[in-house]
């Protein structure tokens, strides 16, 4: 795999920059951030550089600035650590920089960045270790070792808590009380401007040095920073060693139980007085196995390919969800971009539903439940938009922050190449498939865990509230008796303002039709649930409505050769050669050349569209309507989306294309870890990685939910002589081992018995029993 970070041939858990480059900061500072759902923090480097983008992101603060949508605001940084030695600040790009190594440990979140540093004739080794706990997920902790080589060093450190963080320019913090306890822990306090959100940042510093002499510290106020400065004198060959400790804490944060300000700053001081007596190694075991109890012991996945960083990107992609996803708090969502940068304001979209939430529901099932219960909390903010628009039921945004706020996308985003203007980003007024993802995502839990307790409190409610809304949004066409859904935008973001886009008119009824289910079920099998939301819902009337306009809806049909339309014109419009852009080493090329608009009036699709819709609901259609379709789709799809490559490979997968398949799994690693060099300046792509183990699981573990059916098989690349992964499945675990004659399944510590199919034969196994297969 063609990568644009280094990887240790030896562990597939370390990621690598072996020489300092101004020029790609922003690309590292996203692939290995720190984090652990609470809080996300670029790695920035201590010193500061032009073109850096010094982000710390907690989950869930979302704030308004000056009339625009929310955002997460940066907050204080307590990374940035300022550094002179004998006269010369530290600068990677002044002097002569040697034996560089910064590196990123999967396994435990560890940063370590080392080098010898030349200026002014003389040499000096420096090493910064950095970790955001994940014992204790309010903690950041960095230790800082500076030696000097060839002779005795003045040292003088300014290290803090720098408040004069912007989003690209939006100041989201009002400045507060900075203050001094004890003669050694900082504290500042900030609020949000308009959600009113208070902080407390707390900070200190404990030394280490040669002979144990004491280092006097300064305490320097500026506006918005608070900091430390300190001088020391080390001898030629001895080491000054330094660890930061800090707190962030929040009064939205669900472990603080106290009511007011004083109370949090007593929490975040509190908190770091215990913490700081730990020492740096003491806290790196602990997050260590913080991180194997929480991450690791859950969905084992083991690759044996003669291309070692395959299991190397699929530690990626686990490690940064990892870090971007709030399992404390079902408040809370993945972002588009985690918690690894500003990209998408922070902004949770359909990516949770359709391509992260099966990750969870095989590996961590208590994590998705906690994901649903966000899309739960968030019924308010979608009827609230249902009603905006004037129809009824649950319109779920876009773009979603606090699960009250509603929708949160932007109405404005990049210029016009041909006029120079402004577009509207529409997608948060008409693309509303986002409904029928979020309806599918909750059943898709409850058909793999089988929990029937979380479906009767929130799961039906959502579906049943879904349906309500779409039964509003269809649009009756009395010339063909048929209810139709004209003005969306599909999948394929390229299409805006099309009328009848296959995916949304396809899900629209599946909502719909799910929802005449669980209304018979319920008012058979669960009375007292189904006269509670009856009475919520309007249930009975609800139902007559379903009951008239299920069938009805208008499905495109396959034409004369077998193609679904992607809507009522795609098919009709022109074909241009498209093969510079789906080879161009930078996405979105084709709007050098064409607007939006003219691009809506090509064949020429962004990602899986009607692709998507054969992929989620494969036993509706042919076996062979998979083949002639992707035989169409797929030289027309410019893969501009990071969504878009995954759901292709699982495809591929499927129709024993294993070669094609192969390929698209590796472009897909390499978004945020590939030579790409600007690719996740913004922050990494999570649907994308949530994707990587899509492909691995689904495409060659050949693992999928059919209803409430797991069938199992596998296809394997041809450089994999073995796959083997754990997966939970109706509340039991389940160890799968492929190899290239056998398909093997196991039952680990299981309770109950559970059963598969494989090639339409049923298996059933009891605990821990197994079963091999020939291939």
């Amino acid at each position: 795999m063609q990568l644009g970070i280094r990887t240790n041939p030896s562990n597939p858990w370390i990621l690598q920059e072996k020489e300092f480059n101004s020029q790609h900061l922003e690309k590292l500072e996203a692939v290995m951030c720190q984090g652990n759902g609470y809080m996300g923090v670029r790695a920035t480097t201590e010193e500061h550089y032009v073109g850096e983008t010094r982000d710390t992101l907690i989950a869930g603060t979302f704030d308004r600035f000056n009339g625009e949508v929310n955002e997460l605001p940066n907050l204080p940084d307590v990374t940035e650590i300022e550094i002179e030695i004998n006269g010369q600040v530290l600068d990677l790009n002044q002097g002569h920089v040697s034996d560089y190594l910064r590196e990123i440990n999967l396994k435990n979140g560890l940063l370590t960045r080392s080098f010898t540093w030349t200026v002014a004739e003389h040499s000096y080794r420096l090493k910064f270790e950095r970790l955001v706990s994940l014992a204790n997920r309010h903690l950041v902790i960095s230790r800082v070792n500076i030696t000097p080589l060839d002779g005795q060093a003045v040292v003088k450190v300014k290290s803090g808590i720098n408040g004069q963080q912007t989003n690209n320019g939006s100041q989201h913090l009002i400045e507060g009380d900075k203050r001094l306890f004890d003669g050694t822990f900082m504290q500042m306090l900030t609020s949000t401007n308009e959600s009113k959100i208070n902080m407390a940042i707390t900070t200190c510093h404990k030394f280490n040095t040669a002979d144990n002499h004491v280092i006097k510290q300064q305490m320097k106020i500026g506006r918005r920073q608070v900091f430390f400065k300190f001088t020391d004198i080390i001898a030629s060959r001895a080491t000054l060693q330094f660890t930061k400790y800090s707190t962030l804490v929040t009064d939205r944060d669900n472990d603080f139980q106290g009511g007011n300000l004083s109370a949090l700053r007593q929490f975040g001081l509190a908190m770091l007085k215990i913490e700081s007596t730990k020492i740096f190694d003491e806290q790196l075991a602990a997050t260590t196995t913080a991180w194997q109890q929480l991450v690791w012991n859950y969905g084992k996945l083991q690759i044996e390919s003669s291309d070692a960083d395959d299991q190397v990107a699929l530690n990626f992609a686990r490690y940064q969800l990892a870090v971007s996803t709030p399992a404390h708090d079902h408040r809370m969502n993945i972002g588009a971009k985690g918690l690894t940068g500003e990209g998408y304001k922070g902004h949770t979209f359909w990516d949770t539903e359709i391509f992260i939430l099966p990750y969870y529901i095989f590996t961590k099932p208590k994590v998705a439940k906690s994901l649903i219960e966000y899309r739960y909390l968030g019924l308010t903010g979608a009827h609230r938009k249902a009603q905006d628009n004037n129809y009824e039921g649950a319109q779920f945004p876009w773009e979603a922050s606090w699960p009250s706020d509603g929708e949160s996308t932007p109405v404005w985003g990049a210029a016009d190449v041909i006029t120079g203007r402004a577009m509207k980003i529409w997608s948060g007024f008409i693309e509303q498939h986002i409904t029928s993802d979020v309806a599918y995502g909750a059943m898709e839990y409850i058909n793999a865990t089988g929990d029937d307790q979380f479906a009767l409190d929130k799961v039906y409610e959502i579906v049943l509230d879904a349906a309500k809304f779409w039964a509003s949004r269809l649009e009756y066409n009395e010339k063909a008796d048929r209810y139709e859904i004209n003005d969306v935008i599909g999948p394929d973001e390229y299409k805006e303002h099309i009328n009848n886009n296959a995916f949304t008119n396809y899900t629209a009824k599946w909502t719909l039709q799910t929802a005449i289910d669980l209304y018979k079920a319920l008012k058979t099998n669960e009375p007292r649930k189904f006269s509670e939301l009856n009475q919520k819902l309007d249930l009975d009337l609800c139902y007559q409505l379903w009951q008239e306009r299920v069938n009805k809806i208008y499905l495109l049909q396959p034409n004369a050769d077998g193609v679904i339309p992607e809507n009522d014109t795609y098919l009709s419009l022109k074909t241009i050669d498209l093969s510079k852009y789906k080879s161009a080493t930078h996405v979105g090329g084709i709007f050098n050349d064409y607007n939006l608009d003219q691009i809506s009036n090509i064949q020429v699709t962004k990602q899986a569209d009607v692709l998507l819709l054969l992929y989620l609901f494969e036993q509706k259609f042919a076996a062979k309507d998979k083949r002639t379709n992707w035989n169409y789709y797929e030289p027309k799809t410019t893969h501009d989306s990071s969504l878009s490559l995954s759901i292709h490979a699982v495809l591929a997968s499927d129709l024993k294309m294993p070669d094609k398949a192969y390929e698209l799994f590796q472009r897909a690693c390499q978004i945020d870890i590939g030579p790409d060099m600007a690719s996740s300046n913004d922050g990494t792509h999570s649907a994308s990685l949530g994707g990587i183990w899509n492909v691995v699981v689904f495409g060659f573990g050949g693992i999928r939910l059919l209803g409430k059916t797991l069938r199992i098989e596998p296809h394997l690349p041809k450089v994999w002589t073995k796959l083997s992964f754990e997966i939970f499945w109706q509340q039991q675990r389940l160890q799968v081992t492929i190899n290239k004659r056998h398909l093997s399944v196991k039952t680990l510590n299981a309770t109950e018995s559970v059963s598969f199919e494989h090639r339409g034969q049923q298996y059933r196994l009891s605990e821990n029993e197994s079963v091999i297969i020939g291939l």
